[in-house]
């Protein structure tokens, strides 16, 4: 049997948190992602957003493998071939998570003979959502993560003695860089503290810009190296009792560049915290 270990993917450093799907693949598993033939899952929703962006976002942004489109039923049956791997919206809770809050993982999965999905190896899990949270929170930033997941594979095929670490501490130490780039906040994800420009110029006073979600997904798809945008993963009012997560993500090259979460309260509400942009104005470049 495989040793699962339980070490979230994009948690990148702070807090590895057990969960029901996560698993570090062995080095012979990355290899043979390459052999595979990637199938997006589409949603049994016929008007899902999802589906209705996955094919130009996978033209767009996906480079590793040759790639098609299945359905949920489909999936069933190719998932046990070991010749597919699977881009799948994968239901998510922690275990121990005393909040039982649900989360929806855009997670790259191995077919083969596993009965249960949750057993299939998944090389690169990434939170999105949380369940019950309306697809447009999310769409716009597919090509970044999509691009995150293969330069995440990359890695791990190109430094295989690094699998059974936690890699994903290395990415938090890109924080310093930041202050090179633009960095994209909605406003609406923003703290009323620092909601304005006047506000967070007072704490950062580095290049930042006030944007939209268009804008964002202009930048991702541009692959602007110039820019850093906030991925915000949050109940957005669908749940009191829960966790915010916060990951700085380049346009460009879909590194990640900071990651931290706080829990839901009165005073640290579902949004980017002045806290987390104190972080990002103090980060040191890291040294060479």
């Amino acid at each position: 049997m495989r040793k699962k270990i339980f070490a979230a993917c994009v948690f990148c450093g702070i807090s590895f948190l057990s969960f029901s799907q996560d698993y570090i693949p062995t080095p012979e598993e990355v290899d043979h992602f390459y052999k595979t033939k990637t199938m997006v899952v589409l949603s049994s929703n016929p008007m899902s957003e999802f589906n209705l962006i996955a094919r130009d976002v996978m033209k767009n942004h996906w480079k590793l493998t040759p790639y098609g489109f299945c359905s949920r039923e489909e999936f069933e049956t190719l998932r046990f071939d070991d010749k597919y791997s699977f881009i799948l919206m994968n239901p998510v809770t922690f275990e121990g998570d005393k909040t039982n809050a649900k989360y929806n993982f855009l997670s790259l999965l191995l077919g083969g003979r596993e009965r249960l999905v949750s057993n299939m190896p998944d090389l690169c899990p990434v939170p999105v959502s949380y369940a019950g949270v309306e697809e447009e929170s999310y769409t716009y930033k597919l090509g970044a993560i999509l691009r995150f997941m293969q330069n995440h594979v990359e890695y791990l095929h190109s430094h295989p003695n690094y699998i059974k670490e936690n890699v994903f501490k290395r990415y938090n130490e890109n924080m310093g860089d930041v202050k090179e780039k633009t960095l994209y906040l909605l406003p609406e994800e923003l703290e009323k503290s620092i909601n304005t420009e006047a506000k967070i110029k007072k704490v950062y006073p580095y290049a930042f810009k006030l944007v939209t979600k268009e804008e964002i997904e202009d930048a991702i798809n541009r692959q602007d190296e110039s820019v850093v945008f906030l991925n915000k993963v949050g109940p957005e009012g669908t749940k009191v009792d829960a966790r915010v997560y916060k990951i700085i993500v380049g346009a460009g090259d879909a590194k990640f560049y900071y990651f931290s979460y706080h829990k839901l309260s009165e005073k640290q509400p579902d949004a980017f915290l002045l806290s987390d942009l104190k972080k990002l104005a103090n980060a040191k470049k890291k040294t060479k």
